[in-house]
């Protein structure tokens, strides 16, 4: 078969890449799309089934134990978008507090959960990823079915992960607006790059944009940092002075399982979410590392971890009302009720 010259290559690649929204900044208005509406794949999402797979359609969507758990003051965080930011921004520190048993995990934008059970505004689910002993297929909680598609994500050659605290998702235009703001560990299908934004897909199946300085592109299934203990502690320690959120799993706010649990995300290494199961898996350290993880525990039962840093120092997430913090191990409140250390990762 004879090719094609290149400028004819170059016309239906244009033009197919265009129907996607996966060409150049602008090329969806040559279709009839307004680069802000362009979308890879169809329109119409499949329903969300029982047993079957969906996808976080929001920044962050919370797991709530039962869907008469959440206030009126947490509805910003069952909207869609979800308003994660002015949620927190309205909490008092006794409503922050009152967090603790109503909500229990979090998961981001493009996070695969399962179907186990559908109301008719709310899904139960697990989160694969989120190792738990609340379930074995994966963290349990309720989220609102707004936040959720059961469209299949978009098959790319790279992903991009966010890995700063937070940045904007933005529209697919030469002059891109603000959309809502996403997490650190974010992962997005991408669509195409250049030497300032990086376009991806959300699991909406909408094109939009992020700073490139914002994330790292990487193939699928490959970790967004090479893990390295020197990495571990440096991401770890990227969170000092973010507030702590019972419940938290982002760039937003984090509790003291879901610092280490995001950290080790993005170097590829899965661990248990809750501090309890992660105190008995891994390898027994008897002297901790850098990147190691450290238990604590009351009467027996393993409350808190943190991550050792090295120099006789650990950062950690401690309690409502205070901020991700690096302090000296022989802290009192802390050496007291000292449980044992744990290596997922050796060099």
């Amino acid at each position: 078969m004879r090719r094609a010259g290149r400028g004819a290559v170059a016309v239906i690649a244009a033009v197919i890449m265009a129907s996607v929204g996966w060409g150049p900044a602008g090329a969806a208005d040559r279709v009839g799309l307004a680069p802000t509406q362009s979308r890879a794949g169809s329109d119409v999402a499949p329903p969300l089934v029982m047993d079957g797979s969906a996808w976080v359609s929001v920044s962050v969507a919370t797991l709530w134990r039962s869907p008469g758990s959440p206030r009126a003051v947490d509805a910003p965080a069952l909207a869609k978008p979800a308003r994660i930011k002015g949620w927190l921004a309205d909490l008092t520190l006794s409503q922050r507090r009152a967090l603790n048993g109503r909500a229990d995990t979090q998961a981001l934008l493009g996070d695969e959960v399962r179907i186990v059970r559908l109301r008719p505004r709310w899904a139960k689910v697990v989160v694969p990823s989120q190792p738990s002993q609340l379930d074995a297929r994966g963290y349990p909680g309720w989220v609102p079915r707004r936040q959720l598609t059961a469209r299949p994500p978009v098959s790319a050659a790279q992903q991009a992960t966010v890995v700063t605290r937070t940045t904007w998702l933005r529209t697919d235009a030469a002059d891109p607006g603000r959309v809502f703001r996403i997490s650190f560990g974010t992962r997005l299908s991408v669509a195409g790059e250049d030497d300032r934004w990086v376009r991806v897909v959300t699991p909406d199946g909408v094109v939009r944009r992020v700073i490139r300085s914002a994330v790292v592109l990487h193939l699928p299934g490959e970790p967004a940092l090479p893990p390295s203990t020197d990495s571990l502690v440096t991401t770890a320690t990227s969170f000092v002075g973010l507030p702590y959120l019972w419940a938290g799993l982002s760039g937003f706010g984090l509790d003291c399982s879901g610092l280490t649990w995001l950290d080790y995300r993005v170097h590829g290494i899965t661990i248990p979410r809750d501090a309890l199961p992660g105190s008995r898996g891994g390898a027994p350290v008897t002297a901790p590392g850098p990147g190691d993880l450290m238990y604590y525990a009351t009467d027996g039962l393993v409350h808190h971890v943190s991550m050792y840093v090295g120099n006789g120092r650990m950062v950690h997430a401690p309690r409502t009302g205070s901020r991700v913090q690096v302090i000296a191990t022989s802290q009192p409140a802390y050496s007291s009720e000292y449980a044992g250390a744990r290596r997922y990762f050796s060099p």
